[in-house]
């Protein structure tokens, strides 16, 4: 195997209405399975992975940043890293970073690949860095709906375009030995879901696929997802190829768990274990 060492790093946190998160399932459902506040807001994370391979350091998804954190008081964004801190704990810069995955383009997962420097000019945060995006999400960026639109900003990424490290997926993709793309709509278009075949478990980082533990359940998909049936559809297919080749999912907003197991029983689909990615590896 390629891969040498797989790690989890929790970019940020924020916060997001329950019935945002489970759509039309009820609270006095969801909330067994995910606890909320008085306003009925929910603790979510922006979790990214971070895999050594013999020859890439590949970092999966950036968090939102600092640039727009006034801008979204209304989440209560707090704790947001400076990778530039983080990545010496294991053993790199941020100029060390080979590749960029980007499940897609909403500001919580991709507002991390730039910053303003002194001169409030904007930078890319992984200058030596190729960024992967799949080729609808990025039209979809370029052109969004009314839905999506507030979640994209053109300073997120427009500099990856004019550094000319932007690569775009259509099909499966392999990134290097062990580490692969998969396209899946529903919550948006050409969202990446990726693939990283560890010596001790093949690890599924699934996005806004699958948000939370609590999302597992093939009808609890969120009111964020443009398409609803086909997030649902394409949930049931990640979750049938996990359960038949014993996959544990990565999840990206989980602030309890991130990592689960999922099985299926007469095509109601649970939660088997959960826990921290070092509880699998």
């Amino acid at each position: 195997m390629a891969i040498k060492e797989i790690y989890t790093i929790d970019a940020g946190h924020f916060h997001a209405d329950g019935g945002a998160c489970f759509g039309v399932v009820p609270k006095r459902a969801w909330s067994k399975r995910y606890p909320c506040d008085e306003d009925n807001f929910c603790k979510l994370t922006m979790r990214c992975m971070l895999i050594k391979t013999t020859d890439k350091n590949i970092l999966i998804e950036t968090g939102a940043g600092h640039k727009q954190k006034d801008y979204f008081k209304y989440y209560g964004i707090k704790d947001i890293i400076d990778f530039e801190e983080v990545l010496p704990t294991y053993g790199l810069t941020c100029h060390d970073i080979t590749d960029v995955i980007l499940t897609h383009l909403h500001f919580d997962h991709c507002g991390d690949c730039t910053y303003y420097d002194e001169n409030k000019n904007l930078q890319l945060t992984f200058p030596n860095a190729s960024y992967w995006v799949g080729k609808s999400q990025w039209e979809n960026f370029l052109n969004p709906n009314v839905r999506e639109a507030d979640s994209y900003f053109p300073e997120n990424m427009l500099p990856v375009l004019e550094a000319g490290r932007l690569k775009l997926v259509t099909k499966e993709t392999a990134i290097c030995e062990g580490v692969s793309v998969k396209l899946f709509g529903g919550h948006t278009p050409g969202q990446l879901v990726v693939y990283a075949q560890h010596p001790k478990n093949t690890f599924v980082f699934v996005g806004d696929l699958i948000p939370v533990t609590a999302n597992v359940p093939l009808a609890w998909v969120s009111a964020y997802d443009t398409f609803p049936i086909i997030a649902m559809e394409a949930k049931q297919a990640v979750m049938d190829e996990a359960i038949a080749n014993n996959h544990v999912l990565v999840l990206v907003h989980d602030a309890f768990h991130a990592c689960c197991t999922v099985a299926e029983n007469r095509g109601k689909y649970k939660v088997e274990r959960q826990g921290m990615l070092g509880e699998f590896l």
